[in-house]
């Protein structure tokens, strides 16, 4: 059985969060094959469960407005998603930190506009799969 993945973006720029097994998860990124990060984090399914709700919760809001979601609310989280409305879609800025919240270990970088329509599937799948 796959585990669970979200893959964000498209074949130049993008994100992938996947459980490798029990809390150890991937985190895995690409920006034109100029800037890439590829590590482990240990994420319960609790924590990842609550991420995608809380995006999911500002997908489904009729504003549409900017937000921002992070992994986990603490001193080691290892990626939060800044979204930003474009039309009906959201841009994203994303800050990865492989090594908790330091300043000088980070990667940022903006994925082009998702459509919102496609960005519930993609969060409500993982969602499936998480909660099985």
């Amino acid at each position: 059985m796959e585990e669970p993945r979200i893959r964000l973006g498209n074949d130049e720029v993008w994100l992938e969060l996947a459980r490798t097994r029990g809390d150890s998860w991937r985190i895995t990124a690409d920006w034109s094959s100029c800037l890439t990060a590829d590590f482990t984090a240990d994420l319960s399914a609790a924590e990842v469960v609550d991420f995608v709700a809380r995006v999911l919760s500002h997908l489904r809001a009729p504003a549409g407005g900017r937000f921002s979601a992070a992994v986990t609310p603490g001193r080691n989280n290892p990626l939060t998603l800044k979204a930003e409305p474009v039309g009906d879609a959201f841009a994203f800025f994303v800050r990865l930190t492989p090594n908790g919240d330091d300043d000088v270990c980070h990667l940022q970088f903006e994925i082009n506009p998702i459509a919102t329509s496609e960005l519930r599937e993609t969060f409500r799948a993982l969602q499936a799969a998480l909660v099985v």
